[in-house]
């Protein structure tokens, strides 16, 4: 019997690894998870701290390419789950009636919503780097931004284990730093055939706030396609790898499945 692709997708300042206990969740549900990487990562996040300038070729559009080939890879249309720019891919492709239903968690605004001045913070000084340069968080600026609802150890081992700097270019083509948006940083928020949307937040997140968040479903308002969101109280943009993740997964499942989405597809 075929089963329901899950396809996730992370955000800047962490390797893909930050979905293992989402993958092995969804797949005990049922599911068939996958969390591919960027183009160029390497296995883990020390590998790539290591070794990081393959991904300082990563911008926007060789991003949502490269998902887009692989969610369009499947026989069944997968559910897209997009954490920060994954969150904005996931809405981008769901518009362009790529995948089955998207879910975006603390994603990076789409289209005119303003974007948050911490991502620019965090930038070097100048707006004109290299375009392959990367810029890394210390673990300080980690606990800082991402995860400042957590304690000092809890964050340190997160950090450890899933965090890698992000490639300016990237960065750029989200409009940090005063830089142009890109192109793809859009959705047809209009599209009233795709399928359905759940946006989620932290209402205490410092790098995608809730009110971006919010602005962003407003977007949506005038569509007949179903879109949903759910804010977690006390959350920070470590609600997909803290010691919270389950509630935020479980959510998610349950949404899907109040949707008629789930695990093995209805054969015909």
């Amino acid at each position: 019997m075929k089963r329901t692709p899950v396809v996730f997708i992370h955000g800047v300042w962490l390797h893909a690894r930050c979905w293992e206990s989402w993958a092995a969740r969804f797949t005990s549900m049922g599911f068939l998870a996958l969390a591919p990487g960027w183009p160029g990562e390497a296995r883990t996040a020390p590998d790539v701290r290591a070794s990081p300038e393959p991904l300082g070729r990563v911008g926007l559009d060789a991003l949502t390419e490269h998902y887009a080939g692989i969610v369009r890879s499947f026989d069944v249309a997968p559910v897209i789950v997009g954490h920060s720019v994954g969150g904005l891919i996931a809405q981008h492709l769901l518009a362009a009636d790529v995948g089955r239903a998207a879910v975006a968690i603390a994603p990076a605004p789409i289209n005119d919503v303003p974007l948050p001045a911490s991502p620019g913070r965090l930038l070097p000084p100048g707006r004109c780097g290299p375009a392959e340069e990367l810029v890394t968080l210390s673990p300080e600026q980690f606990h800082q931004v991402f995860a400042h609802t957590l304690g000092a150890e809890e964050s340190d081992r997160l950090y450890d284990r899933y965090a890698v700097p992000a490639p300016r270019r990237l960065l750029a083509d989200l409009g940090c730093a005063g830089a142009p948006r890109s192109p793809r940083a859009v959705a047809d928020v209009g599209n009233a055939g795709r399928g359905p949307l759940l946006l989620i937040s932290g209402q205490e997140d410092r790098l995608v706030p809730d009110e971006a968040t919010r602005a962003v479903y407003k977007q949506y308002g005038d569509t007949t396609a179903v879109t949903d969101l759910k804010q977690f109280a006390d959350r920070g943009h470590s609600l997909v790898v803290d010691g919270g993740w389950r509630f935020v997964a479980d959510y998610v499942l349950g949404w899907l499945d109040e949707h008629g989405i789930r695990a093995h597809p209805p054969q015909g």
